[in-house]
């Protein structure tokens, strides 16, 4: 049986085994291992087909995490729908924890300006952009300016 199986394999192309589909759409699948027909080896792979095909709707997080980790061989079974079911609903409960816990900080942090114990943050100025090359030097001065041992002229500047 085996040498049939092997025989349709090299007559019809690479066989591969539907191993499941996620929520978004993606279907997973195992190649075996296998031989072509001029006898070289063909190793074992895992493999993806998106739900986008194209690459310019591809999302980070369209692959579930529990798939990714399959198909990157850092598990040997491919997970389940419950394993699935329970990892995001575990997701969503920290992410309503997380929520919770940021709107404390935020009434904390309100009581604490109304207190007194902490000033409110320093909201700094910048003239001008970063990019520009006139950023962060001083203005044009006629008195002349010295640090440690450099020595900078002033400037003549027409009277006003």
């Amino acid at each position: 049986m085996n040498r049939v199986a092997g025989v349709l394999r090299r007559t019809f192309g690479i066989v591969r085994e539907h191993v499941g589909t996620d929520h978004v759409g993606n279907t997973y699948y195992h190649i075996p291992e296998q031989k072509t027909w001029t006898g070289r080896l063909v190793r074992a792979r895992r493999m993806v087909v998106a739900a986008n095909v194209t690459e310019h709707e591809y999302v980070e997080g369209s692959i579930p995490t529990e798939w990714d980790s399959w198909i990157r061989g850092r598990r040997k079974e491919p997970p389940s729908v419950e394993e699935l079911l329970k990892n995001q609903s575990y997701r969503d409960n920290i992410k309503i924890k997380a929520r919770e816990v940021e709107e404390k900080d935020l009434i904390l942090q309100a009581k604490e300006y109304e207190d007194g114990l902490v000033t409110t943050p320093a909201k700094t100025l910048a003239k001008g952009h970063a990019a520009s090359t006139d950023f962060g030097k001083q203005e044009i001065s006629e008195d002349p300016s010295s640090t440690a041992n450099t020595f900078q002229p002033g400037s003549w500047l027409p009277k006003k």
